[in-house]
């Protein structure tokens, strides 16, 4: 079962638009209808815009697979904290009641005990040997002072539970502790109970507080347990698909080729802003003929080639020993 996709039918999608944009891409499809932004919980992409927005670290930290289902199993315990907690008050009421109408309620049951006890009787029971009689003539027995603190008491425990429940059913890590706490300080009662006599209701009771207890313990990685809340917040993050698109835009082709790109850019401007030194050993090269000189007339040039200005070159007198001067008439 896809835990993700059904906490999403129950809660809607999830989407977010980072502010970083190589980070949007990895979020976000164009289609016919329009854009869709991938859902933070399930993965499918969500047409129309993202429900949040803002910087890629302040995404929420989305609970996904195993974590939803982990969530919804706390919110069975937590379910189970509010049922005990509302029996809890009412007996505390009932003690707390007890104390101003304990006569009455003792003449009440003096008047009905002997048709109570016929009617058990015809069913082979005895309520004189019952325990719940047993206990009720012993509160009638009891100091005023005694049902008070009696009443006080099973109203902390009720509100205990109550904090438990909430805490579990949030999931905060509070809720976790507390609930791991105030359930562990209960079990050596429960055992003392169940060490003195074993009964159906105590068997149950200490199965699912023992449960919780190693549930939380274990799978919360509480008290350092299994690497502790660095651990548990890690395997988070790894699930993560916020946390996944962050790494795959660091390593997409487009953030390296941008980066190369303005490196590039960098180092031309650099060359550029450096003046060509010249080379010492530099020498003309041998292929190329030397450039004629002003001074040397070539074996092209005619004696009444005209200047630039317009005017006819005279011919100077060559030196003797040259090639020109024996070709001279």
């Amino acid at each position: 079962m896809d835990w993700s996709l059904y906490d999403c039918g129950r809660k809607g999608h999830l989407t977010y638009a980072p502010a970083e944009a190589d980070v949007r891409r990895q979020l976000r499809a164009q289609a016919e209808s329009g854009e869709a932004w991938r859902c933070l919980r399930c993965g499918a992409y969500v047409a129309g815009g993202p429900l949040m927005s803002g910087p890629a670290a302040e995404a929420p930290l989305v609970r996904r697979g195993k974590e939803v289902r982990s969530a919804l199993i706390l919110r069975v315990f937590a379910v189970e904290r509010f049922l005990r907690a509302l029996a809890v008050a009412a007996i505390a009421f009932v003690v707390w009641r007890f104390e101003y109408a304990r006569e009455t309620i003792e003449q009440a049951f003096d008047r009905e005990r002997p048709e109570l006890r016929s009617l058990f009787h015809q069913l082979g029971y005895n309520i004189d040997n019952s325990k719940l009689v047993g206990l009720f003539n012993r509160a009638l027995t009891l100091s005023p002072t005694t049902i008070k603190l009696l009443a006080i008491g099973l109203a902390c425990y009720a509100a205990i539970e109550v904090v438990e429940g909430v805490g579990l059913w949030v999931g905060k890590r509070w809720g976790e502790y507390f609930a791991m706490v105030a359930t562990s300080v209960g079990l050596p009662f429960e055992i003392y109970d169940l060490v003195n006599k074993v009964s159906t209701i105590g068997l149950i009771l200490f199965a699912i507080n023992l449960f919780l207890v190693l549930y939380l313990v274990i799978t919360k990685r509480l008290f350092g347990v299994r690497g502790g809340k660095r651990a548990y917040d890690a395997r988070l993050r790894s699930e993560s698909i916020m946390d996944a698109a962050i790494a795959a835009a660091a390593a997409s082709p487009a953030a390296t080729d941008h980066t190369a790109t303005d490196h590039t850019a960098t180092d031309h401007a650099a060359t550029a802003a450096q003046p060509e030194a010249p080379t010492p050993d530099a020498r003309p090269s041998r292929t190329q003929p030397d450039a004629p000189t002003p001074e040397t007339p070539t074996s092209d040039m005619r004696p009444d080639a005209p200047t630039p200005d317009g005017e006819t070159a005279e011919p100077h007198d060559a030196p003797a020993g040259t090639d020109s001067a024996r070709a001279a008439p």
